[in-house]
């Protein structure tokens, strides 16, 4: 506590205004230092003045993921020093708890920790049915407990699963041209070593290459209710979780909506679509919960009581034109 004060009074003297003029809670301002301790006094100005606006919208979870990217562009060490420094530190452990239970924890490299459970929440859902009686979460943890133990599910589920994760690459570091860090899908930036690594070679995770000339198509009008593959799969990486105020459910197990109603003339483009979870998605459509999107994906949710919830899509991808023509060795 006495860090935090002497960290809001002498170093961000502008959250602490913001949190004096009860624009956010505390817990907002927390996330706001535990990020900031690692950026030099010099740039600690530019992170506040970037985040400040987003902390009066953001849940502190949401607050904590975009925190978390801002400070990788900040901070002056290089995220590739910074992750090889923190994989030799990599660790696993177990923790006694109460009533004969015990925690497993296991600490390495964010793209081996998202294909695990991603792999092992695919394998879980693929095990509910009828008269499945355990929820998402109980079947994904027996399934993690079965394979570590013997190799694959009572019933042999698992052999030659592989997790699906994207990677997102920004061309010229695939290239070797440039040090910009990647993007894990569910996790954020990796270092670029590790990300043309993963773009390389990796069967189990998809590459997507971040160039103005995507190839995605970003509407079908209203020409088809069904969305199309390539744009589900751009829709995924841009929003990564549902995208109702509070929400983390990963996209990838949600649905597809339109934000502005098919039935009331809304089109199937991707500044009409978005992804709801199943709960959230019915609440939407059976209540008087309103959402409308912004340019940039960005959606203004409104309660029945009329107040706005804003959120914003993880990842922003271009969506325009391509302003230049890639390199004739650009390996798309």
């Amino acid at each position: 506590m006495l860090a935090e004060s002497r960290a809001l009074a002498e170093d961000l003297p502008a959250t602490r205004a913001a949190l004096r003029d009860g624009l956010f809670s505390y817990r907002h301002a927390q996330t706001i230092l535990g990020q900031a301790w690692s950026i030099p006094t010099e740039g600690l100005a530019a992170f506040e003045q970037a985040l400040l606006p987003a902390a009066q919208i953001l849940t502190v979870s949401k607050l904590k993921h975009k925190a978390r990217l801002l400070r990788e562009r900040l901070h002056p060490e290089t995220i590739t020093a910074r992750h090889a420094r923190s994989i030799a530190e990599r660790s696993s452990c177990v923790q006694a708890e109460a009533d004969g239970m015990a925690t497993l924890y296991l600490t390495t490299g964010a793209e081996l920790v998202q294909a695990i459970f991603a792999r092992a929440n695919d394998l879980a859902v693929s095990l509910q049915g009828l008269g499945e009686k355990r929820t998402l979460t109980q079947v994904r943890t027996d399934v993690i407990s079965d394979l570590l133990i013997n190799g694959v599910t009572p019933t042999g589920v698992g052999t030659g699963v592989k997790a699906t994760v994207h990677v997102t690459v920004p061309v010229m570091t695939l290239l070797g041209h440039s040090e910009e860090p990647g993007y894990l899908e569910g996790y954020g930036p990796i270092d670029p070593a590790t990300a043309r690594d993963l773009a390389s070679r990796a069967p189990s995770f998809t590459r997507l290459l971040t160039h103005p000339e995507t190839g995605v198509v970003l509407s079908v009008g209203r020409d088809r209710y069904k969305t199309p593959k390539a744009m589900r799969r751009f829709l995924r990486l841009r929003d990564e979780t549902c995208r109702f105020p509070g929400c983390h459910r990963a996209a990838r197990g949600a649905e597809v909506d339109h934000s502005h109603d098919w039935a009331l003339l809304g089109e199937t483009a991707h500044d009409n679509l978005a992804h709801p979870c199943k709960p959230n998605h019915a609440l939407k459509t059976q209540t008087r919960w309103t959402v409308t999107q912004q340019p940039g994906g960005i959606l203004t949710w409104t309660s029945p009581t009329g107040r706005d919830f804003v959120t914003e899509p993880a990842t922003v991808l271009p969506t325009g034109p391509p302003t230049a023509d890639p390199p004739d060795d650009a390996p798309f």
